[in-house]
C-alpha cells in the first residue's frame, strides 16, 4: 500500500467515493493507493484532498514532506 493508500485507510475513506467526487477512475485510484511506482499528479492530489476534506498542502506535506534537496558541491 502506498502512503496515499495508508492515509485514506487511516481516515476510513472509501476509494469509490473519492473516485466519484474527483472524476478519477476506480482503476486510477487503485493504482495510486496500491502501486508504489505510480506518480501522483498535482491536480489529482488537489482533487483528492478536497474530496476527503483535507487541506491540499497538508496532504502534500504528509506524502512528500520527507524529501530533501541535494547538497550542491562547492568548487
Amino acid at each position: 500500500m502506498t502512503a496515499l493508500g495508508e492515509i485514506l485507510a487511516k481516515r476510513s475513506v472509501n476509494k469509490s467515493m473519492v473516485a466519484r467526487r474527483t472524476g478519477l477512475s476506480k482503476a486510477r485510484m487503485n493504482e495510486l493507493t496500491l502501486n508504489h511506482s505510480s506518480k501522483l499528479r498535482a491536480d489529482e492530489l488537489y482533487l483528492i484532498a478536497k474530496a476527503i476534506d483535507m487541506d491540499p498542502c497538508a496532504l502534500l506535506n504528509q506524502l512528500y514532506g520527507q524529501l530533501v534537496l541535494v547538497q550542491a558541491e562547492e568548487d
